[in-house]
């Protein structure tokens, strides 16, 4: 059998659509026997951007591949980096999201719907725990700023998260409003597009690329099962230059397992600043001479952002 190299750009249950990028060529693959990751506790073994090795059937190429006669997912290759989320019941099931991001870009509305910053920011530190750079996308502006005082709370979820060293790109699908500079941002790269259910995803890859078709969807708990689910996770190639792996509206994002002592590294306003508390380690909740805690009280670290964090140790205390 020939074996080649390959990435994974859709997956939806048991069923692959691999390509050898940059070559646009989709071919059907699935997965014969058992597939681990090393070390890995994630329900699917193999995500939405992975490399692979694959087998093809005997005197078959790519372009003759069909569902009756796939390729053979052999082996998942090393990943660079990926984004995985956790069940925030008390089973833990994990679940990788995407693999081999170059940048994430995390889709959020300040109302249709309210964004919750908790959430946001275990997003955030997921992404900075595995390496993944991240851009915060505004979307739905044309709407907000029909609410009197909404440049005000413009201005302060944009200084809470420039302030922490994001960068925020503030969208409408509707207007075109900017699109030109978030197609810009996605050249030449893969890119992950996420955020809860209703941000207005699926408008911003049609605003981006007319000539796409993204599916709607929501992941909920379900998706963390392992059996007997059918998740849609999907590359797209932008016809602009790049790629768009679009994900289902994310219901809830639990953390990623973290001892207490690390998840303040993970903030960068914190790290910056840590290395000036008078104990370490230093939990940065009620030590004396805490950088940290000082750096809130001044104002160089945002009191929602701090919040964000204490949420985080309580939600470790609860689950360990």
């Amino acid at each position: 059998m020939k074996e080649i190299q390959a990435t994974v750009v859709k997956h939806t249950g048991s069923h692959y659509m691999l390509a050898c990028l940059p070559s646009w060529k989709l071919f059907p693959a699935v997965v014969r026997g058992k597939i681990r990751l090393q070390k890995s506790k994630a329900t699917n073994p193999i995500a939405v951007g992975d490399h692979v090795r694959c087998q093809l059937p005997d005197g078959c190429e790519t372009a003759s591949l069909s569902a009756d006669n796939p390729a053979v997912i052999t082996e998942v290759m090393p990943r660079s980096n990926y984004v995985i989320r956790k069940s925030t019941n008390l089973s833990r099931q994990a679940h990788v999201i995407a693999a081999n991001i170059d940048r994430a870009f995390i889709v959020v509305t300040l109302a249709f719907p309210e964004v919750k910053l908790p959430f946001l920011d275990r997003l955030l530190v997921t992404c900075e725990v595995y390496g993944v750079p991240v851009t915060i996308v505004l979307n739905k502006v044309d709407l907000l700023r029909q609410i009197e005082g909404a440049q005000e709370f413009i201005d302060s979820f944009t200084q809470i998260y420039e302030g922490a060293g994001y960068e925020i790109i503030q969208t409408c699908a509707k207007t075109g409003e900017g699109v030109d500079r978030l197609r810009s941002s996605m050249a030449d790269g893969i890119n992950l597009l996420s955020g809860v259910s209703g941000v207005g995803k699926s408008s911003l890859i049609k605003a981006l690329d007319p000539t796409l078709e993204p599916k709607t969807g929501e992941i909920s708990s379900a998706h963390l099962q392992g059996k007997h689910t059918t998740t849609f996770y999907e590359m797209y190639q932008l016809s602009s230059g790049g790629y768009i792996i679009d994900t289902p509206g994310i219901r809830s994002f639990g953390l990623v397992d973290l001892e207490p002592h690390e998840v303040a590294k993970y903030f960068p306003e914190m790290l910056r600043v840590a290395d000036d508390c008078r104990f370490t380690p230093c939990t940065h909740t009620h030590e004396p001479s805490c950088a940290v805690k000082q750096a809130v009280d001044d104002g160089e670290i945002s009191v929602e952002r701090y919040n964000s964090y204490l949420g985080m140790l309580e939600e470790y205390n609860k689950y360990r």
